[in-house]
């Protein structure tokens, strides 16, 4: 019911959202449009919903959602960070989550990381950390709107685009 609701509000506003139209892809499409899209000062968005970050940990308090932030500045992502989920069992539930969401098509969705959920069965203390990337940086200083159009290696970037 709720990736209906999803799906009808994205459809209404004509915000472009390629297949699968899975809960996790309409909240970004919709988190762009009425939140990213509009931050032009230094803006910290906190607290994202599980379904949006696989790898972070679940928050202590608030159910549903994860302990993590990104920082936006001009319309754009500057930074990623987030505790890392250091349960091996929800981990993998959230990989398998993932490897469905990419066998329907996700694009952006990850497989299954056995050898980390392996590595997390022997023990990962509590863990956090952040990304900011030259490439992220560079996209911001040359006013790019996608990495792809200011990644290092051209054999990384897709044919055609």
């Amino acid at each position: 019911l709720a990736r209906k609701q999803l799906d009808d509000l994205v459809a209404k506003l004509n915000l472009d959202c390629p297949a699968p139209r899975s809960s996790a892809r309409l909240l970004d499409k919709l988190c762009g449009h009425y939140i990213e899209d509009h931050i032009v000062n230094p803006t910290f968005i906190t607290e994202h919903p599980q379904i949006m970050s696989p790898l972070a940990k679940w928050h202590r308090s608030k159910p549903g959602i994860t302990e993590r932030f990104e920082m936006f500045v001009n319309t754009k992502e500057i930074c990623n960070a987030y505790t890392e989920l250091n349960d091996p069992e929800k981990q993998m539930e959230c990989f398998m989550g993932q490897s469905a969401a990419a066998a329907a098509g996700d694009d952006e969705a990850q497989g299954v990381d056995t050898d980390f959920v392996t590595a997390l069965e022997h023990g990962l203390p509590p863990t956090g950390g952040w990304g900011c990337g030259i490439d992220r940086l560079t996209m911001f200083l040359a006013n790019k709107n996608s990495i792809r159009e200011v990644i290092l290696f051209p054999a990384m970037k897709p044919l055609g685009k």
